[in-house]
């Protein structure tokens, strides 16, 4: 578990990298906690009025986690491939959620998922689909409905997660709200 100063400076460092990107600037050479040297996937998810305007992560990842962050924060902003890239005066209307990731743990049934805990990775062939483990709470879908949307979201079939090819992994995530941050700085 972060310390509410972790997330703070989590949040700090992807709005500061997303804000260089657009302005063109390299980003500036930070000091890093030493908690945020460690190496971990994390996703970064950017909304405005509520409405997702950019979410890309990594699952696994070698680097640490603060440049993880800084790097899929800038990703989300401006290469997610469903939406035009964010621009400077859309970044003061945007809020940013960021995902740090568990390590994967493959599963053998649909038993073993718990919607709102879990996040699932699914593959098949070549096909992949990820869903973090809030958007099933989002939803309010159970662990069928959710494997079904990871289907879906690989591009598959919904019943593709039936299949006995199918690799489906769940990881859990500790999710850093900038709404919620900002609202307990202001309490």
């Amino acid at each position: 578990m972060l310390s509410h100063e972790l997330k703070r400076e989590l949040l700090g460092i992807a709005r500061s990298s997303i804000a260089a990107a657009l302005q063109q600037k390299s980003a500036r050479e930070i000091h890093v906690s030493q908690e945020l040297l460690q190496p971990q996937g994390a996703f970064v998810t950017i909304r405005i009025d509520r409405e997702l305007r950019g979410c890309i992560g990594y699952m696994e990842s070698f680097l640490p986690v603060a440049e993880v962050v800084a790097e899929v924060a800038v990703k989300a902003a401006l290469e997610d491939p469903r939406f035009p890239p964010l621009t400077l005066p859309e970044l003061d209307q945007a809020t940013l959620e960021i995902s740090i990731l568990s390590p994967l743990r493959q599963i053998r049934s649909k038993h073993e998922v718990e919607p709102g805990v879990h996040g699932l990775m699914l593959e098949l062939g070549f096909a992949k689909g990820v869903l973090l483990p809030q958007v099933a709470t989002e939803y309010g879908w159970n662990a069928e409905e959710f494997l079904e949307a990871v289907s879906k979201k690989a591009g598959l079939p919904r019943l593709a997660w039936k299949d006995p090819e199918a690799k489906i992994s769940v990881f859990s995530a500790e999710v850093i709200d900038e709404e919620e941050i900002l609202r307990e700085h202001t309490a």
